[in-house]
């Protein structure tokens, strides 16, 4: 998983490398225009401005003001900003520093969870994952994984959907593991997954 971050990294600050080839000014005037929209409760422009000061660009670099924003783009259920900072508290991503975002696996899943369910197909492979290794981790102490092992299954199946093409090793080992009632069960739940922002009473 950790291989693939950088590539997902980059893609999401695209958006950013116009602004790196136009003069400074430009920069500076982009940054607050953003700002202006962040502050009126925008979210895209939220995430948007988290970007600027992660990259530092048109304002001095500050992940504690990134962070900041991604925030509040996450609590108006941003998909990307909820991915950001569900790998910052994963430790699936080294691009914030651990000071600006502590480690925190609940927060992490609930974060990639948010998006994942909003149908953003990055966050629901990073899901898959975390699911599955949680599985592993339950079996190498010889407790019962296969609640988590399913769960992985469904995600990857969501994501596979949705585009993924780096899911289809990890679909056909967990296929060898799972019982046909067991996939049964994930297919019901892919069949009725419908994208959409979950309730604050969902339990993780």
């Amino acid at each position: 998983m950790k291989i693939l971050l950088p590539a997902l990294l980059c893609a999401l600050s695209l958006s950013f490398q116009a602004f790196s080839a136009e003069p400074k000014e430009a920069d500076q005037k982009a940054f607050r225009e953003t700002k202006v929209k962040a502050e009126q409760g925008d979210a895209p422009a939220q995430y948007e401005l988290g970007l600027m000061y992660f990259y530092g660009q048109g304002v001095a670099k500050n992940e504690a003001e990134a962070v900041k924003w991604y925030r509040k783009a996450a609590k108006q259920h941003h998909a990307k900003a909820q991915f950001l900072l569900g790998l910052a508290y994963l430790r699936l991503s080294s691009s914030l520093d651990g000071e600006v975002v502590p480690e925190d696996e609940d927060e992490g899943v609930r974060l990639l969870t948010q998006a994942a369910h909003q149908g953003y197909q990055p966050a629901q492979s990073s899901l898959a994952r975390q699911y599955h290794i949680g599985a592993m981790r339950a079996e190498s102490i010889n407790r019962d994984g296969t609640k988590l092992r399913v769960t992985a299954y469904q995600y990857y199946l969501i994501a596979r959907a949705n585009g993924s093409k780096d899911v289809e090793k990890d679909i056909k080992e967990l296929e060898g593991k799972l019982t046909p009632a067991q996939k049964d069960e994930a297919m019901k739940f892919v069949r009725e997954f419908k994208p959409g922002i979950l309730d604050e009473d969902h339990v993780w």
